[in-house]
């Protein structure tokens, strides 16, 4: 186990260390959350004096941005399992004694270290433009713990694609053919009671749904607890699942290579 550990620390720190010499990265890729942000809460502001959004739309708005930024770049991060494998990094890494399990694991440390850092940067930009907290600081903590467990259960999945694909064009595709539904088949943008039955149905079964929902519910004034825990418990199985899926696409790459 402390085998384990230190190898998914090591690898953890190689990849986090890749995307620090990468700056201009991260604004690239909070360009869209920071548009949507901006944009769809002067747009739809009068929509806060509907009681469905509490009295501002802004502040309904932010949760959700804030995971839907860690469900996009989760859906990209099997593009580093792809250039390690076109650079040949992958192989020599298969013949060290480092533990397999940390190979991917160590993947999705640097996922929950970039989702960490888009977020803060998202909550800093709501603050400036007017965002409340009612929830104060254990509010941000499930907000970030949500982004989190979203983020690394579609990255997991994503580095899954990849390593059965093995192509960019390929992890692109499907990227997109999952994050762009999963992000309008929930409620980052509206309420289930606004939405066309069948949509606030299917929305209920999306982990952006349930991500966005736990957010907002420990960012209120009157937090429920309950409804938080049992989305997080929610969010946990499907970043449990992301991983074992993973770990098994891996093994059938260790096995072909």
């Amino acid at each position: 186990m402390t085998a384990a550990v230190l190898h998914t620390g090591v690898i953890t720190a190689r990849h986090v260390r890749t995307f620090a010499r990468q700056p201009w990265w991260i604004a690239i890729s909070l360009m869209q959350p920071v548009i949507y942000l901006l944009l769809f809460s002067q747009l739809f502001q009068e929509m806060g004096r509907l009681p469905a959004f509490g009295g501002s739309y802004l502040d309904f708005l932010l949760p959700g941005v804030v995971v839907m930024s860690a469900l996009s770049s989760g859906g990209w991060a099997g593009t580093a399992s792809i250039d390690d494998i076109e650079r040949g990094v992958m192989d020599r890494v298969l013949v060290t004694p480092v533990r397999r399990f940390a190979v991917i694991v160590g993947h999705l440390g640097q996922q929950a270290f970039i989702v960490v850092l888009q977020a803060l940067v998202l909550i800093g930009i709501g603050i400036v433009v007017g965002a409340h907290f009612d929830g104060g600081t254990p509010g941000i903590i499930v907000m970030l713990g949500a982004s989190i467990l979203l983020g690394v259960g579609i990255g997991a999945l994503s580095h899954a694609i990849a390593l059965l694909t093995r192509t960019q064009e390929t992890l692109i595709a499907v990227s997109q053919g999952i994050i762009l539904p999963m992000t309008f088949l929930s409620t980052v943008f509206m309420v289930p009671e606004l939405m066309p039955d069948w949509m606030a149905t299917v929305a209920g079964y999306n982990p952006l749904t349930w991500a966005a929902d736990a957010s907002r519910f420990a960012m209120s004034a009157t937090p429920d607890w309950s409804a938080v825990l049992l989305r997080l418990v929610w969010l946990t199985g499907f970043a449990a699942v992301g991983l074992l899926l993973a770990l098994r696409s891996f093994r059938s790459y260790r096995r072909s290579a």
